[in-house]
């Protein structure tokens, strides 16, 4: 059996210091002074900077120089998907240690306490800031700058306008603050002003460097109707519509086409308005300095109707190359209105060149070169005495201009339209654009005009006339006008004549009126002034007359009749019955239609009762 020892514990041994790996409670408190002193002081609710010491999807790490770390949610950092480890950050103590002991920070709450301030600063100092876009809102977006909710229009996006707003959600942009209200803390940003600085810094960059006739390679940005906007690389030029082509360019479209490089000259520009001028077709030789040397006066060419104009068109022989055709040199009829009555854009048309002058480069064209001129061999094709058919093209008061063909005119005179007819205008006897007959009296060759006759067609029937009008011969007429000076009565034979007031003079008293059909006697034909003088009072004035003169020749024989008796009256009876034979048979007569002539006039008044 062992023997069992009393073992005692040594005197003065330091069971603390054993169970502290030998520290003794000395050591530990100098070493949890030294501790301490590393650590920061800080407070709950209070905003500090840290640094990121890890991260993931889901939580950032960040080590604020406290005893622990803090994690914070990785969609506080949302607003900046650059961050990465070592990154100083800016974190708000919520808790310095929650149940399990633990740092709680905030990043987004740091931001909000400090946001306004920073705002503002930036704002003052023009500064760029970094913005995460949240969401879309009625006209634009929402975006977290600095911690604060900023308004960013939609017209403040791009400099391009923008139809697709969500694609910009959940991006992070940079922009330049343009608007704070400090009473209800709203604020607006802008992208747009950063690209349009950027491109103005480029504009001006690029203006600098410019020079007159500097051939540069662009991209056609946009087509206008006046013209084309190439791109330069960062500043636009504009080719105006006169300046793609030497040619005629009625639409851009048909030279250039959206994104297609081209090579432009610098033509001129304003460095203060940032305008720039530029031209293609001066690239290449102008299209008169490559004009055939051959081409000539008289010679023929043809070409393309370009540009209509009222006094004549614009004919395009070769790109860049044009002539004018003028109104008087499409024909030779001088019924010239307006160019479109002969031609319009588009057509294709022969000229023979009237004028070149390759210095000023003008060219002047004509096409009724290509006919004959009417006029050269007039007296062949149209004689003296010949008879054709015109067409009417205008009145004046003393006659009618009629074109027997194009280029050929005449004048019919007034007084040589009919020979019966008494025409006051020849709207009364034919009509604009009617066909009439026409002879030719005269051939004025150095004013080119011909004298033309309408009647003369048809033989003079006051030859006819002057057998069947004769002085005191009676017809039958109607009267077809009234005048101041009298009446114009239609005879027979379509012929007219004339009767003086005086001579309109019923038995009756009363006046002849327009219409009525009466016997008129002839007291006047001149077959030379084609006049034939008329009177109805003259037929009865005469019948009274003749019987005014039977009854004092009746009386005057009636008183010699008794002394001859007495004398010699076998004689005188014999001489009586030969020489008042027929006078008896006049007088009777006479008597007959005075009576009649009484009893009608005695009746006319009863009918109208």
């Amino acid at each position: 059996m062992t023997e069992t020892k009393n073992i005692q514990p040594l005197e003065g041994f330091d069971w603390e210091a054993f169970e502290n790996n030998g520290k003794t409670a000395a050591n530990i408190a100098s070493e949890t002074q030294a501790y301490e002193g590393t650590l920061n002081n800080i407070n709950d609710n209070e905003v500090v900077d840290g640094t990121v010491t890890a991260m993931n999807d889901r939580e950032v790490v960040v080590n604020i120089g406290y005893k622990s770390d803090g994690i914070i949610p990785r969609s506080e950092f949302r607003y900046n998907p650059e961050l990465a480890v070592g990154d100083k950050v800016e974190v708000y103590i919520e808790n310095q240690e929650d149940k399990k002991g633990q740092l709680i920070l905030s990043h987004k709450r740091a931001r909000q306490a400090r946001s306004w301030d920073r705002v503002n600063a930036a704002c003052d100092n023009n500064e760029i800031v970094k913005g995460f876009i949240k969401c879309r809102t009625k006209g634009g977006m929402i975006v977290d700058v600095l911690g604060t909710e900023a308004f960013l229009p939609g017209s403040q996006i791009d400099v391009k306008p923008i139809h697709d707003y969500d694609t910009f959600v959940g991006k992070t942009m940079e922009f330049k603050i343009v608007k704070i209200n400090q009473d209800f803390k709203n604020v607006v940003v802008s992208h747009k002003a950063l690209i349009e600085a950027e491109i103005e810094a480029q504009k001006k960059e690029i203006i600098s460097k410019l020079e007159k006739g500097q051939i540069l390679e662009g991209v056609v940005k946009n087509i206008t109707s006046y013209g084309v906007f190439i791109d330069l690389g960062g500043v636009d030029g504009l080719i105006h519509i006169t300046d793609l082509s030497w040619g005629r360019v009625s639409d851009p479209k048909e030279v250039v086409e959206i994104d297609q490089k081209i090579n432009v000259v610098i033509i001129d520009f304003d460095e203060d308005k940032k305008r720039i001028a530029l031209g293609l077709k001066q690239l290449t030789p102008h299209p008169w300095d490559a004009l055939s040397p051959d081409l000539k006066v008289g010679d023929t060419v043809k070409g393309k109707v370009v540009v209509m104009a009222d006094y004549g068109a614009f004919i395009e022989i070769a790109p860049g190359v044009e002539g004018l055709i003028h109104v008087s040199e499409m024909s030779w009829s001088a019924h010239l209105h307006s160019a479109q009555d002969f031609m319009k854009v588009g057509d294709e048309v022969e000229a023979v060149i009237l004028t070149l002058d390759r210095e000023e480069r003008k060219m002047s064209l004509g096409i009724k070169q290509l006919k004959a001129d009417p006029w050269e061999k007039i007296e062949e094709k149209y004689p003296v005495g010949s008879n054709h058919t015109a067409k009417v093209r205008n009145f004046t008061n003393f006659g009618v201009f009629v074109e027997i063909e194009e280029g050929v005119d005449g004048l019919i005179h007034i007084s040589d339209l009919s020979w019966t007819k008494k025409v006051k205008h020849p709207s009364e006897f034919t009509q604009i654009g009617a066909e009439i007959e026409v002879q030719v009296l005269d051939i004025d060759k150095e004013n080119r005009r011909l004298s033309l006759g309408h009647k003369q067609i048809e033989e003079n029937p006051w030859d006819n006339f002057e057998t069947i009008f004769t002085q005191d011969s009676v017809h039958e007429g109607k009267i077809i006008e009234i005048l101041d000076k009298g009446a114009v009565v239609q005879l027979e034979q379509g012929v007219e004549g004339f009767a003086t007031p005086k001579h309109l003079v019923k038995e009756d008293g009363s006046q002849a009126q327009l219409g009525e059909t009466l016997e008129f006697k002839v007291i006047e034909f001149n077959k030379d002034a084609k006049r034939i003088i008329l009177s109805h009072s003259r037929i009865f004035e005469d019948v009274q007359r003749a019987a005014e003169r039977a009854a004092k020749k009746e009386a005057a024989a009636a008183k010699k009749a008794p002394k001859a008796k007495k004398e010699a009256e076998p004689t005188i009876q014999n001489k009586a019955a030969s020489t008042t034979l027929g006078d008896i048979d006049a007088l009777a007569a006479l008597k007959a239609e005075m009576t009649s002539s009484k009893e009608a006039a005695a009746e006319e008044p009863k009918a109208e009762e």
